[in-house]
């Protein structure tokens, strides 16, 4: 090896090194944390939980401004024209688009054991899937999930569709 090549090569196991000394344990992984409901003396009020700072956009409305009556059934009306009636049609017999395309058939929202569920059973499909529906809890917000759930009661408060009607409103 050249006085060069020897050079280059003691300089870069320096490099090496000085990179190794920078990398020390700062317990940065190990710090202590507050508990969500717990409190903290160095914060204001003393509590762990803060409100938001001022002019912050929150991720999703809060709580105090949803929809109520007509306009929770038009947003529900709305997502479930989007989300649920490929499969479930438009009247939530289960006869929507894809099940022609050979998809399996959803549970006719009509059904006596759907008629019975609590609205947090949808809630919780809507959100986490059930047999071959998907969970759509990533895709659709809470407060859409509960609008798809009061549209799915009204149209079980609406009664299944006549026999020859439009039960095939979803094709």
């Amino acid at each position: 090896m050249t006085g060069a090549g020897r050079t280059a090569c003691l300089l870069a196991v320096l490099a090496v090194l000085a990179g190794l000394a920078a990398c020390r344990d700062d317990g940065l992984d190990r710090q202590p944390r507050l508990e969500p409901y717990g409190t903290a003396a160095a914060l204001p009020g003393g509590m762990a939980a803060q409100l938001p700072p001022a002019h912050t956009v929150p991720r999703e409305p809060p709580q105090g401004a949803a929809l109520e009556g007509a306009a929770l059934l038009a947003r529900g009306r709305d997502r479930f024209a989007i989300f649920c009636q490929p499969c479930h049609g438009a009247a939530g017999s289960g006869d929507g688009p894809v099940v022609a395309s050979g998809f399996p058939r959803p549970p006719d929202f009509h059904d006596e054991r759907l008629l019975a569920a609590p609205a947090a059973h949808f809630l919780r499909v809507i959100a986490d899937g059930h047999g071959a529906m998907y969970p759509y809890g990533a895709r659709v917000p809470p407060a859409d999930r509960r609008a798809i759930t009061a549209f799915a009661r009204a149209l079980q408060l609406a009664g299944p569709p006549a026999a020859g009607g439009d039960g095939a409103a979803g094709r």
